[in-house]
């Protein structure tokens, strides 16, 4: 450490300038004990002089420096300081500080650290307008010297923009830049120090400046003059063309509005703006007709839809077309005169009535015939008929108002001279009302009165009922028996109504109800008139007014049901035993018929039946391996092969058994094989050994097919036929004896 210092004095020593040791002070002091004054030392301090090293020193002379310095990378150095006794190394003062200060040079260029830079600026904006500010750093001392002053310059980009030489603000240089000329410009930012004079460093960064859109340029149609074409068919919303009136400005700036400025043009077509705001769809709105009118003209305007008033000088944003759209001629069904046609016919006319025509015509051709039809789902029940060439409407049967009073018929025109043209309308038929039903009672009456009843008390309210029209038809009058000795009053009402009022001679009580004959009459032309009867019944009331009884025997008659009701429940009951045995006796019958049928042999169903395929031969019809012998396979035994069809005539001896597996199913099969094996039990399926009539049987054919006289007789079978068991009996006696030998 001391070591250190001393190096460090000495270096300061040899640059001499830097700093020196003061003298002491002399002073005077005593001896210890004396009073002679005695020489005192003062401490000793440094004094500093100004000290500056260059950075990146490289004189001819050395440099007691350990290495060269860089102010960007310390700009001063603190150094300790301290004076010792050489002799005893002892310090003769407590360490001092001191500062070095690094003097700088300029040897940093300027630097953009955000750089490159990207700014947009909007089209056609004013000279001056301020794009982006770019910043460069120099890493010099900028309180030292010009090394750090900067100064801003446009390399490149010029003369659309400018910027300022101290700030760095980038600005536009001249007016109406167009983005639809060029849209995006490089700009070279160049930064110097040295305040830009000669001998400064320098950098450079790039500005990507992009023109934004605005609304500076109006639709334009590239055409003067659209042609379209449209066949009459075509029905409402049918597209006929687009209409693109071309705008190079962007996004919402570009949408354009399209309209139809001729009245003419607006009535039959109309025109709107597609889902992108960009071209024009001219579709139909109203049904066309060549033979009407056969082309259109008009003219069309595109609009921008937004405009930046500080742009109208350049407008106006709009621009006008023509149009004209032809109509082309198409096969048409036959057109009704009428939408719809409304017929009238009074009811009860007889069959043939005119009711109305039915007028048709085919446009293409005026003269081509038309035949008139009434389609059937619309007339179920045949009521009217149409004469097929002129479509004259006449009725079939006689209407009745009151049964339908509306008819809703489909006519049906069809072109002679092309079946597929055809055309609808429907035809809404009225029956007129007559006067032909008489009024009769709204409901039966059937009515009591107590025998307290006052004179003149209401009985009943009777209301009439006419089924024809609302009118003089309609108006029913009532009235009763009039006469003094006459038990009831009838009141008319004059309202279609009459009161049933108890005259002011009570009426006697009886058994039987008084029947009152009520006369009904209308005032249609002509008048008709019915008779009605209200049934009155006198019966004793209780005192709240209901009904006790209606006649006095009625109190007299015991509690219960009558004679002849008990009779006609005890028939019901006897009838309904009838039936019951009648139905037990069929079914017991039905029975037996069955059981005899089901003792029947089923196996004859087998025998019978004769479907025998394509032959003895014929093994392709079917699968006849489960017809073959399950012995044919077998090597032959010695003596007569074994008869699985028959019982054999002497028992085969049983084969000692082996123990059983232990498996069940093991076990099963075992004994499923001692089964096949075992000749003394029918086989699994007699069906398949009977029906077997292959090549390889042991009997051989039974069939006398293919058989001939031979020399020596009728060839006889490999074994003698009495082999065959009992069933074969019959055979043997016809074959199996020898014909006697010729005389």
């Amino acid at each position: 450490m001391w070591g250190l210092v001393r190096l460090l004095l000495a270096w300061l020593g040899g640059w001499g300038c830097m700093g020196r040791l003061a003298a002491p002070v002399p002073a005077w002091a005593g001896p210890r004990g004396h009073s002679s004054p005695t020489l005192l030392r003062t401490r000793r301090s440094w004094v500093w002089n100004q000290f500056f090293v260059i950075e990146e020193y490289s004189g001819p002379e050395p440099v007691l420096i350990g290495k060269s310095l860089d102010r960007e990378e310390k700009a001063q150095y603190v150094l300790l300081a301290q004076a010792v006794d050489r002799a005893s190394n002892r310090p003769l003062e407590p360490p001092s500080e001191f500062i070095i200060k690094v003097q700088d040079i300029n040897d940093n260029p300027p630097v953009f650290p955000l750089g490159p830079y990207h700014a947009t600026v909007p089209e056609m904006s004013n000279v001056g307008t301020s794009v982006i500010q770019v910043t460069a750093h120099d890493a010099d001392d900028p309180s030292y010297g010009n090394s750090a002053k900067l100064v801003y310059t446009v390399l490149d980009g010029l003369p659309f923009f400018s910027v300022d030489p101290q700030t760095g603000v980038v600005r536009t240089a001249i007016p109406n830049m167009d983005r639809e000329t060029q849209e995006e410009f490089l700009v070279v930012i160049q930064a110097k120090d040295m305040g830009g004079h000669m001998g400064g460093l320098s950098g450079s960064t790039t500005v990507t400046v992009t023109l934004s859109d605005v609304n500076d340029n109006p639709p334009k149609f590239p055409q003067s003059l659209y042609q379209f074409s449209v066949v009459e068919t075509a029905g409402p919303g049918t597209l006929v063309g687009r209409l693109k009136a071309q705008d190079p400005d962007l996004g919402d700036n570009a949408l354009t509005a399209y309209s139809i400025l001729d009245g003419e043009g607006s009535e039959a077509f109309s025109i709107s703006t597609d889902s992108q705001g960009q071209d024009g769809l001219l579709t139909v709105r109203k049904p066309l007709d060549f033979e009407t009118r056969r082309s259109y003209t008009f003219r069309v305007e595109a609009t921008n839809t937004l405009i930046d008033p500080a742009y109208l000088r350049r407008g106006p944003f709009k621009d006008v077309a023509s149009v004209r759209v032809a109509v082309q001629d198409a096969p048409e069904p036959p057109a009704f005169t009428q939408a719809t046609y409304h017929l009238v016919v009074p009811e009860n006319k007889s069959p043939g009535t005119l009711v109305g025509q039915i007028s048709a015509s085919d446009l293409d051709s005026p003269a081509s015939p038309i035949r008139y039809s009434i389609l059937p789902h619309s007339d179920p029940e045949r009521c009217f008929s149409i004469e097929p060439e002129d479509g004259t409407i006449r009725t079939a049967v006689r209407l009745d108002r009151e049964a339908r009073v509306w008819h809703n018929l489909t006519v049906l025109a069809t072109e002679l001279d092309s079946s597929a043209q055809s055309s609808r309308v429907q035809v809404a038929i009225q029956t007129l009302d007559e006067n032909d039903n008489a009024p009769q009672l709204a409901e039966p009456y059937d009515i009591f009165v107590c025998d307290s009843a006052a004179p003149g008390q209401l009985i009943q309210v009777i209301r009439a009922l006419d089924k024809d029209e609302a009118g003089n038809s309609s108006q029913v009058s009532l009235q009763g028996p009039v006469g003094p000795d006459a038990n009831f009053t009838v009141r008319d009402n004059r309202d279609g109504s009459a009161s049933l009022l108890l005259s002011s001679r009570p009426a006697p009580p009886r058994q039987a109800p008084y029947l009152i004959p009520i006369e009904l009459w209308d005032w249609g032309q002509p008048a008709l008139s019915s008779t009605a009867t209200v049934t009155v019944s006198v019966c004793r009331c209780r005192p709240d007014g209901s009904m006790a009884s209606c006649w006095p025997e009625a109190q007299l008659s015991p509690t219960g049901l009558s004679t002849g009701a008990l009779l006609a429940i005890v028939t019901c009951m006897g009838t309904l035993l009838a039936l019951v045995v009648l139905f037990v006796a069929l079914r017991r019958q039905k029975q037996e018929a069955l059981m005899v049928l089901e003792e029947e042999d089923v196996r004859e169903n087998i025998i019978t039946y004769d479907d025998e395929g394509g032959g003895e031969e014929d093994t392709e019809a079917f699968d006849i391996t489960a017809l073959q012998n399950p012995d044919g396979a077998a090597p032959a035994a010695a003596g007569p092969p074994v008869r699985r069809d028959v019982l054999p005539r002497t028992r085969a001896p049983r084969q000692p058994r082996p123990p059983g597996p232990s498996d069940v199913a093991q076990l099963l099969a075992l004994r499923l094989r001692e089964a096949d094996e075992d000749p003394s039990v029918p086989p699994y399926d007699s069906v398949q050994v009977y029906g077997y009539e292959g090549r390889g049987s042991s009997c051989g054919s039974l069939s006398s097919l293919g058989s001939g006289s031979e020399a020596g007789g009728v060839p006889g079978p490999a074994e003698p036929l009495d082999d065959w068991g009992p069933l074969f009996r019959t055979l043997a006696e016809l074959y199996g004896a020898k014909e006697p030998p010729a005389p």
